[in-house]
């Protein structure tokens, strides 16, 4: 197909604009996303008792930081992916559902599971912006003091986002599992809008006939539970 009837530059303009479900592109890389968050959660719970004594204290300060601050990189990474991705996706999904689904239906449950992740998102947006700024102010350091003090500003960041994380990766697969729904819901329907009406009976000769282009949804994980 050629993109010339399209004034405005970027191959995928003119489908995001006309295409109200747009946003389940990013899907799969949300499921991936919550998925990470959830293995590193995890990988931390299955080693974390083993370091620490019968009371919870750390048998090895070091050790144990050490784990928790991999646990935090790991799950930041993946939030990062909810930050880029995850607002499109919510309004998009918020516009695609009825009334009717927010009280009953197989998707009311996780509709009221992502009840505060719009602060979640905000305030992980905020953090964000606050290590971009730190990262700013460290242009013009010498390489060796820059690199010093990246790793710590990175370690911060990652600390303080753990919260966020954590929250994101146990809304996230309700957010996935409410946009495949609603995806699939729209694509039975679209045909059905079409298949209905049939072969309209004044169509002449030189009209070519409409077609739908289907859509498929994919299946997302389900969110496991880490304390800090």
């Amino acid at each position: 197909m050629s993109a010339s009837s399209t004034p405005s530059s970027g191959d995928d303009q003119p489908s995001q604009a006309t295409d109200p479900l747009a946003w389940r592109r990013h899907l799969p890389a949300l499921a991936s996303a919550a998925a990470g968050i959830n293995e590193a959660c995890d990988a931390w719970d299955a080693v974390s008792d083993s370091l620490c004594d019968a009371d919870g204290w750390p048998l090895d300060d070091k050790v144990y930081g050490d784990g928790k601050v991999k646990r935090d990189a790991e799950a930041w990474k993946h939030a990062e992916v909810f930050l880029d991705h995850g607002p499109e996706v919510l309004a998009g999904v918020r516009a695609a559902a009825d009334g009717p689904d927010y009280v009953e239906g197989p998707i009311s449950d996780d509709l009221r599971r992502l009840r505060g992740i719009d602060t979640i998102l905000l305030r992980a947006q905020e953090l964000r912006h606050e290590w971009d700024g730190v990262m700013a102010l460290m242009d013009g350091s010498q390489p060796s003091v820059l690199h010093l003090y990246q790793e710590r500003a990175e370690e911060h960041r990652n600390t303080e986002g753990w919260h966020y994380s954590h929250e994101l990766g146990s809304k996230g697969p309700a957010l996935v599992r409410i946009g495949e729904y609603l995806a699939h819901r729209a694509d039975t329907e679209r045909p059905s809008c079409c298949s209905s009406a049939g072969t309209a009976p004044e169509a002449s000769a030189a009209s070519p006939g409409d077609s739908s282009p289907p859509s498929s949804a994919a299946e997302s994980p389900s969110p496991s539970s880490c304390l800090a």
